[in-house]
């Protein structure tokens, strides 16, 4: 498989700097919020797709359920594993691979953690692995962009600086997918990433998820569980359960 964008990116240190705004207290809050509106029972197996350095997995591990996070990146992983104990795991892998069959109560997957494949016929695998991952009537979690937000309101140039370092930001669509280029310069170094992101809107992830065996049940526009709104979300958060086999 070639090198693509994510696998570098997301093993720079300095990737985690840019983002360091996600912390501990804010997974918390965010976690709070969506395991009212999923109902778990008690000690449910959950998987948590692209888990980072595992901040999900933790809170959720600290609730009582059994969970298991992966995510491409080795050196997220290697952090993680420090926080491994009985019901709490993490392992390196690639989404676009099945992992247990037929095992979670329910997939989460947050914070645009989907849609960086340059064909939508990985988009479609990594779905079709979620649902043989779940039990029957098992639910996932999405935590997405709203594109047609994001289309109107999109920041072509911005500047943020965090810990010293002046990460300049630039920004366009194309093909359906929105790119942003990351340069800056660190310890006497320039560098320069490129993130790409597939604009999905609602009515393309209810085609997709049907494909799979997957329902739409709920969608939110933000944290907080208001009504999606396609015009004024900022994001777009939907419930699928899995209805049946594909």
């Amino acid at each position: 498989m070639n090198k693509e964008w994510f696998n570098e990116w997301f093993d720079s240190p300095y990737y985690h700097i840019l983002y360091k705004n996600h912390d501990d207290d804010d997974a918390r809050r965010v976690v709070d919020a969506l395991l009212e509106t999923l109902h778990l029972p008690p000690h449910a197996r959950i998987m948590d797709l692209a888990c980072g350095k595992g901040r999900h997995a933790r809170y959720l591990a600290e609730k009582g359920f059994e969970v298991t996070g992966l995510d491409i990146s080795p050196a997220s992983i290697l952090f993680a594993r420090q926080f491994e104990q009985d019901g709490l795991t993490f392992f390196q892998h690639d989404m676009r691979l099945p992992f247990r069959i037929n095992y979670y109560d329910a997939v989460m997957n947050m914070f645009t953690s989907f849609g960086y494949f340059e064909h939508d016929s990985d988009h479609l695998k990594t779905l079709k692995n979620i649902a043989k991952g779940l039990k029957m009537n098992g639910l996932f979690l999405l935590d997405y962009f709203n594109s047609i937000w994001v289309k109107a309101h999109m920041e072509e140039a911005s500047v943020k600086t965090v810990e010293g370092i002046e990460f300049h930001m630039s920004r366009r669509i194309e093909n359906g997918h929105v790119y942003k280029t990351v340069a800056f310069e660190a310890e006497g170094k320039s560098y320069k990433f490129q993130e790409r992101v597939r604009l999905f809107e609602l009515e393309d992830f209810r085609l997709l998820l049907d494909k799979v065996g997957m329902t739409i049940t709920q969608t939110f526009g933000d944290y907080g569980l208001t009504p999606f709104d396609a015009s004024g979300s900022k994001r777009l958060i939907l419930v699928a359960q899995k209805t049946r086999i594909a």
